[in-house]
């Protein structure tokens, strides 16, 4: 784990949580953390001098602010700021190709528990091959800037589809819990056939196909266990939506690991509904990794 860990900011309070939060994650990989500032200043730097000075003030206060803060938590840890011009979904894509983990704020909207995601975060996780981490502003003033709760069992979840290549995704979750000391869950959630979903239907589908279904999911998972033997690896595979059982896991989670697929054909990118539903509502930090 040589590769730095980048997080993007911009004066917000979800950038201001996602630093806090990506300075906790390099300390744990022991890597150092880069924090990056874009600015998409149109034209050259002559055409507004006063404007593009002010901006480029503005922009160094902030990079040093939000270091001399990860300092005051974490000492030791190697800091470096980088204020860049251009686009910043592009900026923060070109900075990802070399970073282990790219992290980026994301907005609430308002007092629903969701994430806003703005233009910049989509169009940066569309292009990022590295993995992603989404971290929300804390709900209460006096919360600890992107930290979650402290609980009886901590996890690190992470949703898996049997019926597609998971391996990434179960790398990661299981890399991040070694290094939190946190247990992993792996949720597999499945539905009956759209004929008849009534309550009887679903108790007999569930005692009539579930031992099979999670007994796949044991095969699936025994070379993570024997790869990370040290780790508690917990598997569920309930009758129901994956979103909804995510966001469910999400209250007693220290991190959400999700997947997106890789496309560079016509269809262009492709993030599938129940990541579209864990960026936009999950109250945990949510990881986004890149898989074929």
């Amino acid at each position: 784990m040589s590769r730095p860990v980048i997080v993007g900011v911009d004066g917000s309070p979800e950038a201001v949580a996602a630093a806090a939060w990506a300075a906790r994650e390099a300390v744990l990989r022991r890597v150092s953390l880069r924090i990056v500032h874009a600015d998409d200043t149109p034209g050259p730097a002559t055409a507004w001098p006063d404007s593009f000075e002010t901006r480029g003030r503005w922009a160094e206060d902030l990079l040093a602010e939000v270091a001399e803060s990860v300092r005051r938590e974490h000492p030791a840890l190697e800091t470096e700021g980088r204020h860049r011009s251009g686009r910043p979904s592009e900026v923060l894509a070109d900075e990802a190709s070399e970073a282990g983990l790219l992290v980026l704020g994301s907005r609430g909207l308002g007092g629903v528990r969701g994430f806003l995601l703005g233009s910049v975060g989509m169009a940066t996780i569309s292009v990022t091959k590295c993995p992603v981490v989404l971290v929300r502003a804390p709900e209460r003033p006096d919360a600890a800037d992107g930290a979650v709760p402290a609980g009886p069992t901590r996890n690190v979840v992470v949703g898996v589809d049997l019926d597609r290549f998971f391996a990434p995704l179960l790398d990661f979750a299981l890399t991040e819990a070694a290094l939190r000391g946190d247990r992993v869950l792996v949720l597999y959630g499945w539905s009956m056939m759209p004929v008849v979903r009534d309550a009887s239907a679903l108790v007999a589908a569930e005692r009539d196909m579930g031992p099979g279904i999670a007994g796949r999911l044991t095969e699936a998972l025994k070379p993570w266990r024997h790869k990370f033997p040290s780790t508690e690896v917990v598997q569920q595979s309930p009758v129901g939506g994956p979103a909804r059982l995510l966001l469910h896991a999400a209250d007693t989670a220290d991190l959400v690991v999700v997947g997106r697929r890789v496309r560079s054909g016509s269809l262009g990118v492709h993030i599938g509904s129940v990541t579209h539903a864990l960026i936009h509502h999950c109250p945990a930090p949510v990881a986004v990794i890149a898989h074929e």
